[in-house]
């Protein structure tokens, strides 16, 4: 893998209303680069899936905004300039503005962007 890379070096994964999802792949690791605008959340999206919430865990970082969390613990926010795991068993929200970068297993997260696309496609 190249240092240095944009999100140009990306390819699009998901994109709708108030969300894009770049994504590349590296050593059975997705590596996702994701913009949400403020006010989106995630729990359309994770409809369907075991208790309406994300089943992966991911690592990643706060590059700008407010990411709030939503687990069976309650809530929590992460802001610009964070590290991050969230296990599964979640939903998000951008507070702001929000730009991250997401790392995941790969086999965890075809699941869930098949989820996604199935439940943005009207299915």
């Amino acid at each position: 893998m190249a240092d240095g890379l944009t999100w140009d070096d990306f390819g699009t994964e998901l994109e709708g209303p108030g969300v894009e999802i770049r994504r590349k792949d590296e050593g059975g690791l997705a590596l996702a680069l994701i913009r949400l605008q403020a006010g989106v959340r995630t729990d359309p999206l994770f409809a369907g899936l075991p208790d309406d919430r994300c089943q992966c865990g991911h690592w990643g970082y706060i590059i700008s905004g407010t990411m709030r969390v939503h687990s069976a613990d309650g809530a929590r926010d992460y802001e610009a300039g964070e590290t991050y795991f969230w296990a599964p068993g979640h939903n998000l929200e951008a507070v702001t503005d929000a730009e991250y970068l997401e790392i995941t297993k790969t086999d965890e997260y075809d699941g869930l962007m098949g989820h996604c696309k199935k439940v943005m496609a009207g299915g």
